[in-house]
């Protein structure tokens, strides 16, 4: 796992664009402000591209990159083409497959299954469908959280930017690919549930 994974607060922003088929984001550091990851879908195809910009946007399929500022590899994920659930993979630097997430049928709001390599569950993503709140949990304890922040009435209007405050509970230990995961499914929130 990337040392950058150990930290307990991220802040990511979406790229701004009214006409775009890439889903780009920036992760920064809360407390130093300071660039930290950036995540792209470098290898969009043609046909892909075609369908965001269509109905069928939430079933086309992704591979987006999550490297720091510098270009170092430290996850990627990725799902196929996607008819009524979704299954994304997460792999690491290395490209060993890390966890799994599952979408579960008929939930208000989103729910994701995160699991390992066996699958077996290590958590749910659920989320509240009244607002933009997503909490990591497991028997009612909580391992991360991920809120929207408004960034203005403007922002949110014209364009389909969206801003996250992401915060991973000190329990989840420092070298957990739990890590990993909760920072991959911030992506699956974006790209699976909301858009």
């Amino acid at each position: 796992m990337h040392p950058i994974l150990k930290k307990n607060q991220y802040f990511i922003k979406e790229h701004l664009g009214i006409l775009k088929a890439a889903n780009n984001y920036d992760i920064y550091d809360v407390d130093t402000e300071e660039k930290i990851l950036e995540c792209r879908e470098p290898n969009l195809g043609f046909f892909t591209k075609l369908l965001r910009f269509s109905d069928y946007k939430r079933m086309t399929p992704f591979e987006v990159e999550i490297r720091t500022s510098t270009g170092e590899l430290v996850c990627t994920v990725k799902r196929g083409i996607s008819i009524f659930l979704s299954k994304v993979e997460v792999f690491d630097e290395k490209g060993i497959l890390v966890g799994i997430f599952k979408q579960k049928f008929f939930t208000i709001g989103g729910k994701f299954d995160v699991l390992n390599t066996a699958e077996e569950s290590l958590c749910t993503l659920q989320g509240k469908w009244t607002s933009w709140d997503f909490k990591f949990v497991k028997e009612g304890h909580e391992f991360a959280h991920v809120s929207k922040k408004w960034a203005g009435i403007g922002k949110e209007l014209f364009t389909s930017a969206d801003n996250y405050i992401l915060t991973i509970k000190e329990t989840v230990p420092a070298e957990s690919d739990l890590r990993t995961l909760i920072i991959a499914a911030v992506m699956c929130i974006d790209m699976v549930l909301k858009e």
